[in-house]
């Protein structure tokens, strides 16, 4: 039986997502099984399964009593994230699988984990239990001056630039990174963290992040790729004198935007029907990952995408409600961290698709093929609906 003091409505809203889910990791996957010879039921199998451990998982935790389990889970799943993402670059490829020249993926009997996706929780949980510490809503985090400020988070910005380090360099993942810096950002502001600390950070980000992308020319080729399919919607708003100077000519062929964005079109409003799509039979080799949207968009069309989206949108509403509501500033902020991991996650996802900025390689949570991200994902939702038993509801 469900604990009744847990968040139901959060649970349903996330298993219903986790069906779809489900579902179009057997429809989205045709060309990839038919390229690699596997069974027909290989993706599904697997996302099925993980899927299945993941509701458990919620169910269970949602179970537990925050008060006794929350901060030794947290702190369990911080540190061992993080000692397993240090040493996988020197593991050996038996047990480290690699993708792109990098290690992600630590490869054990029956299934592949990547640690960085269990990281991303772990340290959501390390900012909510280290702000509230050094924040908080005491008269003096008002009086404090960002130098003072400054010098608080330094700690927690050498953490974080460790994870860098990890995911962007070692791993070669810019867009978790970009995901990490904002959620860090946001919750330092839900904190109490001052508008300046929140200007000065953006602007450290930026810097950063554009250090990152012209070292890497996969990056550039991203940035490229995404001005190739923009440039001509920007530049007609410019005079033409600034619209001449910058023009590009001779950029590659953005396939991967243009194809997603005629699979959605032909969606249309209803959809082509589930398993029709076009566009996964070779024309996307990430359709049930990274590019799920646009699948779900040509095979179940507008009103299917607008499920999925209202769908998200419940999720992160919960969760933030949730967060409204408890009186413990660790739960308070694990939860807004969690509603921007999930929340940020679909909008990167979805405005790359839909070629508004570069594509990041960030799946969307619950909907995307993998089962680390399903796992993860679960366990993050779990700890909220664990944390949902202490949240004060006027209403029931």
């Amino acid at each position: 039986m469900f604990d009744s003091r847990a968040d139901s409505r959060l649970f349903t809203y996330v298993c219903m997502l986790i069906v779809i889910g489900v579902v179009m990791s057997y429809s989205l996957t045709t060309y990839t099984i038919l390229l690699y010879n596997y069974s027909k039921f290989h993706f599904f199998e697997r996302e099925c399964i993980a899927a299945l451990i993941g509701i458990l998982m919620m169910w269970i935790l949602s179970q537990t009593n925050p008060d006794r389990f929350f901060l030794k889970i947290g702190f369990l799943l911080f540190f061992f994230s993080f000692f397993v993402m240090i040493i996988m670059p020197f593991l050996p490829e038996s047990l480290a699988t690699s993708a792109g020249g990098a290690k992600r993926w630590i490869r054990l009997p029956f299934i592949s984990i990547a640690p960085s996706e269990f990281f991303k929780i772990g340290f959501v949980f390390f900012l909510a239990w280290s702000f509230s510490r050094k924040f908080g809503k005491s008269a003096e985090s008002s009086t404090r001056t960002i130098a003072q400020e400054i010098l608080i988070i330094l700690p927690y910005i050498a953490v974080f630039l460790i994870a860098v380090f990890l995911i962007a360099v070692l791993q070669n993942d810019l867009g978790q990174v970009v995901l990490l810096a904002l959620t860090l950002v946001i919750m330092l502001i839900a904190a109490g963290g001052s508008s300046g600390l929140f200007g000065i950070l953006i602007l450290t980000s930026g810097s950063l992040a554009t250090i990152f992308i012209t070292i890497s020319p996969h990056r550039i080729l991203r940035l490229k790729l995404w001005w190739a399919n923009a440039q001509d919607s920007i530049l007609t708003l410019l005079p033409t004198r600034f619209a001449d100077y910058l023009r590009v000519d001779n950029l590659p062929e953005p396939y991967q935007i243009y194809h997603a964005t005629n699979a959605i079109y032909n969606g249309s409003f209803f959809g082509n029907g589930l398993g029709n799509g076009v566009i996964k039979l070779g024309f996307l080799s990430e359709v049930h990952t990274d590019m799920v949207l646009a699948g779900i968009s040509e095979e179940l069309g507008f009103v299917g995408l607008c499920v999925c989206v209202l769908l998200l949108v419940c999720v992160v509403f919960r969760i933030l409600k949730n967060a409204n509501r408890v009186q413990n500033d660790v739960y308070y902020l694990f939860c807004v961290g969690i509603a921007m991991l999930i929340g940020l996650s679909f909008v990167i996802n979805a405005l790359g698709i839909a070629g508004m900025i570069p594509l990041k390689g960030i799946a969307v949570p619950f909907l995307s093929y993998g089962g680390s991200s399903m796992l993860a994902n679960c366990l993050a939702i779990g700890l909220v609906l664990s944390l949902s038993q202490a949240a004060k509801y006027s209403k029931p």
